[in-house]
């Protein structure tokens, strides 16, 4: 739980707290008050978390990085998010993805450079619903692989210098190839930015060329790799989702504890005690359940389903937290620039983001029905 975890994870609780005062809530104000670029703030914000060293906890030792545990992790993600700033994404580096343990020429090409800061990559793992086959990949005759298909949401491909892209290798399954986006046959159709402000692209591949040292790995391994990498990111939604939960309800705390025109504060309201009651009910099931999880990732155990389940609860839970304390605090929250208003943007891509929730939970289901796995 929360409240037990180990002195030294207290200690980087009160950290984060400390830089998130220090650091992103003056950022924010910087931000929307226009007196700075969004792409400067970044970069103090960068700056100051690789100074505060939180930038590499998301890194591998053998690159530089402190690869922080699944429990550290959680209780920086909840922190941060405990503030609402909308800049935590800025405070930790990229992680290593399905890079992580790659040989060379990737590590040099491309992991440490993702790692550095000097190449951005995007994760191009969904196909168009209109699509008539899998991207594919043809082995020619010199080993290279050739690769036609197309790609419809790639996370972070608007901004990526190269793509970490799932394919099927004829005969021998699925496999993740590293693909430069300005690679001749590479087509960029469309950029978009979702509802939470990431954003994304859509790409084609027409007979591209891709080396045979672009292999991740093996053939036949890319999608366990696909979806090791999905897994782990569940559970940092989930620690976010939490988080921001737990600042809309103190945000609806002081709403409810303020003077209101009826001369009655809303909170000595019957009706209204028992929709705040709920939330906190629903915010402490789901950081409980965050934190446990956390804890048996951090033992070593298999969380594939608790990591299901702590992100569509989690998801879910902040959805209507934030919709509830919409509701509660009245119209001036749905104006532009009103912190639940960018926040009820932000918790709704998070039920869809790696997994949308009713999939998650048929996954859950056929692992214990059909495949008696998991211990959930």
């Amino acid at each position: 739980m929360p409240e037990s975890i180990p002195a030294e994870l207290v200690a980087l609780r009160q950290r984060a707290e400390q830089f998130a005062s220090a650091v992103l809530i003056p950022a924010q104000r910087e931000l929307a008050e226009g007196r700075a670029l969004p792409d400067a703030v970044r970069g103090n914000v960068t700056r100051a978390a690789r100074d505060a060293g939180f930038f590499k906890m998301t890194q591998p030792k053998n690159a530089g990085g402190s690869e922080a545990g699944p429990l550290a992790m959680t209780v920086v993600r909840d922190t941060l998010a405990g503030f609402n700033t909308g800049l935590d994404a800025w405070v930790f580096g990229p992680g290593p993805g399905v890079l992580s343990g790659c040989a060379e020429p990737l590590r040099s090409r491309y992991l440490l450079p993702l790692l550095n800061g000097e190449k951005r990559a995007g994760f191009a793992f969904t196909e168009p619903g209109d699509a008539a086959h899998f991207t594919r990949a043809v082995m020619a005759a010199d080993g290279s692989y050739v690769v036609s298909g197309r790609k419809s949401y790639v996370t972070r491909g608007g901004d990526a210098d190269f793509l970490n892209v799932l394919v099927d290798v004829e005969g021998e399954g699925r496999a993740m190839l590293v693909i430069d986006v300005h690679a001749p046959g590479v087509v960029l159709e469309q950029r978009f930015d979702s509802l939470d402000g990431s954003h994304h692209a859509a790409f084609r591949f027409d007979a591209v060329c891709v080396p045979a040292d672009h292999l991740i790995g093996r053939a036949g391994e890319g999608m366990p790799r696909a979806l090791r990498q999905i897994g782990d990111t569940r559970l940092a939604i989930a620690a976010k989702a939490v988080g921001l939960a737990r600042w809309s309800v103190e945000f609806v705390r002081a709403h409810l504890q303020a003077p209101h025109h009826s001369g009655v504060a809303l909170g000595a309201r019957e009706g209204v005690r028992l929709r705040y009651a709920e939330l906190r009910i629903r915010t402490f099931a789901a950081r409980s359940m965050v934190y446990r999880t956390a804890r048996l990732a951090e033992a070593g155990a298999n969380v594939v389903n608790e990591g299901i389940a702590s992100k569509v609860y989690a998801t879910e839970t902040v959805g209507e937290v934030v919709d509830t304390a919409i509701q509660l605090v009245g119209g001036n929250a749905l104006i532009v620039g009103h912190p639940l208003e960018r926040l009820y943007r932000e918790v709704r891509a998070l039920r869809l983001a790696e997994g949308a929730s009713d999939v998650l939970r048929l996954n859950l289901a056929r692992g214990s029905l059909d495949l008696n796995l998991g211990v959930l």
